[in-house]
C-alpha cells in the first residue's frame, strides 16, 4: 500500500500563498504521475494540477498562473505552491499519485481562504 500524506492546510487571507507538501514513501519520480484535487463543500472532486514522470505539467483553467506543482526528489515530495489564493480556493486538497497502473490518495488537508 502506498501512503501519500499532505500537510501545509490552514486558513489565509485573500491574495495570499501557501505551499501544501505530499510526501511519498519513495521517489516522486517514479510515478506516472502525480496531482493535486480538491472538493469544495456541495461540490465534486475536480483536478488543480497534475505532473507525470518526465515533467509535463496540466492544471485546471481556474488555478492557471497562480498555482504550481514543483517536486523535490531528494524529499521524495510533490509541492501546490498556491499564490494569489481567492475565496472560492477554499476546499479540502488531496494528492494522489498513479503507481504500476494503481491510483492512490491522501488523506487531504484543508484549505480555507477567507479575511
Amino acid at each position: 500500500q502506498v501512503q501519500l500524506v499532505e500537510s501545509g492546510g490552514g486558513m489565509v487571507q485573500p491574495g495570499g500563498p501557501l505551499r501544501l507538501p505530499c510526501a511519498a514513501p519513495g521517489n516522486v519520480f517514479s510515478f506516472y504521475a502525480m496531482g493535486w484535487y480538491r472538493q469544495a463543500p456541495g461540490k465534486q472532486r475536480e483536478l488543480v494540477a497534475t505532473i507525470t514522470s518526465g515533467g509535463s505539467t496540466n492544471y485546471a483553467d481556474s488555478v492557471k498562473g497562480r498555482f504550481t506543482i514543483p517536486r523535490d526528489k531528494a524529499k521524495n515530495t510533490v509541492f501546490l505552491q498556491m499564490n494569489s489564493l481567492k475565496p472560492e480556493d477554499t476546499a479540502v486538497y488531496y494528492c494522489n499519485g498513479i503507481l504500476v497502473g494503481a491510483a492512490y490518495w491522501g488523506q487531504g488537508t484543508r484549505v480555507t481562504v477567507s479575511s
